[in-house]
């Protein structure tokens, strides 16, 4: 006799487990404790097997038959409900944000915590609420192309293709750890609006670079700001590595600086020769910041590092516009220049710790090319005084 609502709830616990039946193999079980579970007891492949469908009254006596409904299609299928529940189960613990979060995590030994940051923003804010909660392996192609349609549509085209990469790297990543048969973000190649790709402008031409070292010379602002744009020249590091110089990470005995991996883009620790011109400019520093920890400090607190916009903002003062030249140009002035003299790129590459991913040994021995780039830097250094007085001349200055 079917169960009715009336006598689920007049049923009392005992010593022994029950079992009262609903009929089509569905009953309900009650333990001593009083725990009520539902039971569908079937027959695959000639065992006689059990599929629990949840507990009462969470599950109510109409959710637990449709459930049961749902397993006697599953079994005319010739599908056994027990392991299609176990695989549905894996599938979520597989969603698309539980693989993203674990991919993201593993970067961490490889990338900034502030890149991790602006990763994870991008599938937070982008990604996790449309096919966050979709098993990895079920989403399309064109799921995700509805995604980058919402940003091109706002207007954000370089965002669009680095979350289609991101994704795409997220699928990949998800393939070869058994989750995924495909990469769907490589059917969107070519599909998504061209992106124009703006480079950081740079002075290349050794004369008029020279001009802009005189001018440096003769700014006018703070002796900080001034110091670290000379700095930048001679060290080709990027911006923010020149602004957050600690005076701790420098080795005057051999004349190195020692970038520890926490500062750098890619993680990695970076060695930074420095010629007797970059020494000296330490020197200047000393007596203004030597007792503090930043060589380059604010010019409001000197507890802080130089501010974000310090040198863009001298470049600007200076009569420096920003289609002739940026802060980070220093280091594409320095790779053109080098390069047409003739210096190996792997040693000039290696100088901008652009160390090639797929070279294990270049990730890891960060001394790579060291005799090589120390006279790399000493030569740029009396290249830059060369260009310097050059420009010096022909001004009349």
């Amino acid at each position: 006799m079917p169960l009715t609502d009336t006598a689920l709830r007049a049923i009392k616990p005992s010593e022994k487990q029950q079992k009262f039946f609903d009929g089509h193999g569905l009953y309900l079980a009650v333990s001593p404790s009083g725990t009520k579970s539902w039971r569908f007891k079937y027959h695959h492949a000639g065992r006689e097997k059990l599929l629990t469908l949840g507990q009462y009254p969470v599950v109510s006596l109409k959710e637990a038959r449709e459930r049961t409904m749902e397993a006697k299609k599953t079994l005319s299928a010739g599908k056994d409900p027990s392991i299609e529940k176990k695989l549905n189960k894996l599938q979520q613990k597989n969603s698309f944000e539980l693989v993203a979060r674990e991919w993201l995590e593993k970067q961490s030994h490889v990338w900034t915590h502030a890149y991790i940051k602006q990763i994870r923003g991008y599938l937070e804010k982008r990604v996790f609420l449309s096919i966050g909660s979709r098993p990895v392996a079920d989403v399309s192609a064109l799921e995700l192309l509805e995604i980058l349609r919402k940003m091109e549509a706002q207007g954000f085209i370089a965002m669009a293709h680095t979350v289609r990469g991101i994704c795409g790297t997220i699928f990949r990543y998800a393939v070869a750890t058994g989750r995924a048969e495909r990469d769907p973000s490589a059917d969107l190649r070519g599909v998504l609006i061209p992106r124009v790709r703006k480079h950081h402008a740079a002075i290349t031409d050794p004369d008029k670079f020279g001009e802009l070292l005189l001018q440096i010379d003769n700014y006018h602002g703070t002796l900080v700001v001034r110091c670290a744009m000379q700095f930048l020249a001679l060290t080709f590091c990027r911006t923010a590595e020149v602004r957050n110089a600690e005076w701790a990470e420098f080795d005057f005995k051999d004349n190195l600086w020692r970038i520890p991996g926490e500062k750098m883009k890619m993680s990695r620790d970076h060695l930074v020769p420095l010629s007797p011109q970059a020494l000296a400019i330490l020197e200047a520093m000393r007596p203004h910041t030597g007792d503090t920890r930043y060589v380059f400090t604010s010019r409001w607190t000197a507890q802080k590092p130089l501010g974000v916009y310090s040198v863009l903002g001298a470049l600007r003062n200076m009569g420096v516009c920003q289609e002739d030249m940026t802060p980070h140009g220093f280091r594409t002035t320095a790779s053109t220049l080098l390069n047409e003299q003739g210096y190996p790129p792997d040693v000039i590459e290696r100088q901008l710790a652009h160390a090639p991913l797929q070279n294990v040994r270049a990730i890891y021995n960060r001394a790579e090319y060291l005799p090589e780039r120390r006279k790399m830097m000493v030569h740029w250094a009396n290249y830059l005084d060369l260009l310097r007085e050059r420009a010096r001349q022909a001004t009349g200055a």
